[in-house]
């Protein structure tokens, strides 16, 4: 008879079974060809000769797992019997992009996989063309988060990143008559062979209900009695280091009901309501960031929020940890960085866990929390710093209300022991506002709770320090930190820019890939002719080959010898994509009324890409006014095809790697002191584009290292914006004062791109003359001057092209590598699992 297994059998490391080496497939062509068909028969059950494309894909992607796998278990043994501190990742998304090439690349296998292909008689263009991208993120914070755990995984630092399993993403973006239209996402429509589901290890996260006091042993305790629940199911990825045997693990939480099914009410026949609690609960993981302008959508986000951190958090301390950890040495063990607010409903809830079902002391359990959260802050702007008011709180999670409230009481007392009665200061620091209604401010409660809180660029940081926070700087000293954002040359270089990335092997070696600081050394080479003339002829095949996508899929054509001048973000009106719209305005007002020969004007396709919140009204009409912009431009024959504009919908990760690398130009034109950082515009300048900027964000520091003369600056300062404000900014005496603005705004208010209706874009125009937030009017003049600073330098081709591998060469700071030791060094201590 076989013994029973002990109690935590998934957690005893010292079982033979769990001490013995996993061996993977023989990494040989004919190994790989094997494994595959083996695939390909038993897990889709079809012989190769009935084979969908899909079947193949899946087999493949089946196959490059299964060589993952073994690593990846050996990773999660020796991590549960070293017990080294790893680092939990909370991220409200993920972007991914594809995974089919990365998890080649990361294994080492794209060769034999090609040729294991090449021997069935596969086009294995044919499976990459077959992957959908995840629908888990949206933009810079999701892919951010991606870069990250890329890089952990990569320098071989323990991590789990936790995060949620998105049904249907955020939107798949479409237009109708140039407007944005939101269709789902329906990514998992086909399943996804990355994904390993584990329905047996769900947790029970539990909402709303009420609290109650008790008496256990003579303390008086309380407790929380939950008015229902739902199911959180993990769905495990492996997350590959680059050639390093190691593999992490992203877990993500998909929301399932507890009694999805009622037998009785459907025997009835009311279907509807037999399925309601399943349909209830799965709202919670349906899609990212559903739209919160009503009751029912703020609820549903904070559902959102504490469903996947309270699995999280359950799930490290129950499933990670031994059965005999000693709870009290939990900062040895784990550090919760919280990407942004979204996840700081965490620190609450790990106070709960401590005082309610570990028994700990008020005191103890704090001193634990303080030491296990960090906090990254994303945002500079006030409306982003997520508030939860108190009646939904106390509604929806009775008890971290409570604890919020004794946080923060606690708190104030040691405000008040410092500065004395100070009751403006008290009232600005209170974790609790008060106005316009009483609401619970996260980013307070997160950097009171955690161990350091950083910004993501330098001048993000000062300003998070000065003038977002400075009372909590002042209260805690040394707290403040700054972590400049990376991005992973893996995915960005590597796989997006084949042709780039073989170039610099060539001329500096191998090893940059994960060292990519030694880019320095392609200094030299932007001073050798042979090797500008080889950078050229490298932009110009990517070119041509996003030329072939944007054909292929969108029906979009750019034409030979044209400057590629790109934006693509998510639409806000602080990135100012209508200060670049105008510029395009400006160009085509000056030729089709003649003041300007279309032979004198610079070549230019603008690209735009970008995503507006489906209830952010203003920026879905500005999508809309670029799309009508587009139309009028690209058709009028007086332009004579030297100006064009392309908006290729639902920008993701994969268009995002073939239009980086072949883009001239990156804007890069927020109004200055509101950009935290940016990652794209690093990735447009380690793919050698050169920016126009404003000194926001990240840009201070890409235009410090790759030099004036290689980066176009404009616009004002973050003192000269505050200045202007204190002053009295009237957007409309910017108007009046530039004669090529008000044309360009006349020109828009007249019709002109609107089939002669006024009305239609009226909006736009009023709200730039009488409101204008960030300043487009202030800065435009200063932006068309750079502008033609831009066409000036891009006649000077051999000129361009050496300012561009000047950009590559000096950007190496920019990896997410570089990154990941900031944040070892300066906030989490856990140092590689050797």
């Amino acid at each position: 008879m076989t013994a029973p297994a002990p109690a935590h059998h998934p957690l005893n490391a010292t079982h033979p079974l769990a001490l013995a080496p996993v061996t993977g497939p023989a990494s040989s062509v004919d190994g790989f060809v094997r494994q595959f068909l083996r695939n390909l028969n038993y897990e889709r059950g079809v012989p190769l000769s009935a084979s969908t494309p899909n079947d193949r894909y899946f087999a493949f992607a089946m196959t490059v797992r299964d060589y993952l796998m073994a690593r990846w278990l050996e990773d999660l043994r020796r991590q549960r019997v070293v017990q080294a501190k790893g680092v939990c990742y909370l991220s409200a998304e993920y972007l991914l992009g594809r995974q089919l090439d990365n998890n080649l690349l990361a294994s080492g296998l794209t060769e034999i996989a090609t040729e294991a292909m090449v021997a069935c008689g596969i086009d294995i263009e044919e499976l990459r063309a077959q992957e959908v991208e995840p629908g888990l993120g949206n933009g810079g914070l999701g892919r951010l988060a991606a870069c990250f755990i890329d890089s952990l995984a990569t320098m071989g630092v323990p991590n789990i990143g936790y995060g949620i399993r998105y049904e249907y993403g955020i939107f798949r973006q479409t237009f109708v008559d140039g407007q944005q239209v939101e269709q789902p996402d329906a990514w998992l429509t086909l399943g996804s062979p990355w994904e390993f589901p584990h329905p047996e290890a769900a947790r029970r996260i539990s909402f709303g209900g009420h609290t109650e006091t008790y008496d256990d042993a003579g303390v008086t305790r309380s407790r929380w009695v939950p008015g229902w629940d739902v199911l959180a199911v993990p769905y495990n990825y492996m997350v590959p280091g680059y050639l390093n045997g190691r593999v992490n693990t992203l877990r993500l939480w998909s929301a399932k009901a507890t009694d999805s099914f009622d037998l009785r009410v459907f025997n009835s026949g009311d279907y509807e309501e037999a399925v309601r609690a399943q349909t209830f609960a799965e709202n919670i993981s349906k899609v990212l960031y559903p739209e919160d302008s009503t009751p029912q959508g703020k609820e549903l986000r904070l559902q959102q929020q504490y469903f996947f951190v309270a699995a999280s958090i359950g799930d490290f301390l129950e499933h990670t940890l031994p059965a005999d950890f000693d709870i009290h040495k939990l900062p040895d063990r784990v550090i919760f960085q919280l990407n942004d607010t979204h996840p700081v409903i965490g620190v609450p809830e790990l106070m709960r866990v401590l005082v309610d079902e570990r028994k700990l002391e008020w005191d103890a359990a704090w001193a634990i929390t303080q030491q296990c959260f960090a906090y990254t802050c994303h945002t500079l702007l006030p409306e982003a710093l997520e508030v939860w008011s108190v009646d939904l709180l106390g509604r929806l999670l009775p008890r971290h209300l409570e604890i919020i409230y004794r946080i923060n009481e606690e708190f104030l007392e040691a405000v008040r022991e410092r500065y004395g009665d100070d009751e403006m200061r008290i009232r600005n620091m209170s974790i609790i506002g008060e106005f316009p209604e009483r609401s619970v401010r996260m980013a307070y409660l997160a950097t009171v709770a955690g161990a350091k809180v950083n910004g993501v660029a330098e001048l993000h940081s000062q300003l998070l320090r000065d003038k977002v926070l400075p009372d909590f700087n002042d209260f805690f000293p040394g707290k403040f930190t700054n972590v400049t954002n990376g991005i992973t040359p893996r995915r960005f270089v590597r796989l997006a820019n084949p042709g780039l990335s073989g170039l610099i092997t060539e001329a500096i070696g191998t090893g940059w890939l994960t060292d990519l600081e030694r880019l320095r050394e392609l200094e030299a080479y932007a001073e050798d002719p042979q090797f500008r003339q080889a950078f050229a002829e490298v932009k110009a095949a990517n070119k041509r080959r996003l030329g072939d996508v944007l054909r292929a899929r969108d029906g979009l054509e750019i034409s030979d010898g044209h400057m590629l001048d790109v934006m693509v973000k998510r639409l806000h009106e602080y990135k100012r994509q209508m200060l670049k719209l105008l510029h395009v305005v400006t160009q085509y007002g000056s030729i089709v009324s003649g003041r300007v020969a279309a032979s004198d004007v610079l070549p230019r396709t603008v690209i735009f890409g970008a995503k507006a919140a489906p209830g952010y009204a203003m920026a879905k009409r500005i999508i809309h006014l670029i799309n009508a912009v587009g139309e009028v431009v690209n058709t009028d024959p007086r332009v004579e095809g030297r100006l064009k504009v392309l908006f290729p919908p639902n920008y993701n990760v994969t268009l995002a790697e073939r239009l980086i690398p072949a883009a001239d130009l990156s804007e890069q034109i927020s109004l200055a002191g509101k950009e935290a950082s940016g990652t794209g515009n690093m990735k447009f300048a380690l793919n050698g584009a050169l920016t126009i900027g404003t000194d926001d964000g990240a840009n201070v520091e890409i235009r410090q290292l790759v030099g004036d003369d290689n980066f176009f600056l404009f616009g004002m300062s973050e003192p000269e914006v505050e200045a202007l404000w204190a002053r009295g900014y009237k957007p409309a005496d910017f108007y009046q004062g530039d004669e090529n603005l008000r044309r360009a705004m006349d020109l828009i208010a007249s019709g002109a791109f609107s089939g002669g209706d006024r009305s239609v874009f009226e909006p736009i125009v009023s709200n730039l003359l009488y409101d204008d937030r960030f300043m487009v009017l202030a800065d435009y003049s200063s932006y068309v001057a750079a502008q033609e600073r831009v066409d000036a330098a891009y006649v000077d081709q051999d000129a361009w092209t050496r300012s561009a591998i000047l950009n590559v060469a000096r950007s190496g700071f920019f990896s997410s590598d570089r990154s990941m030791r900031d944040y070892i060094e300066r906030i989490w201590h856990t140092p590689p699992l050797l």
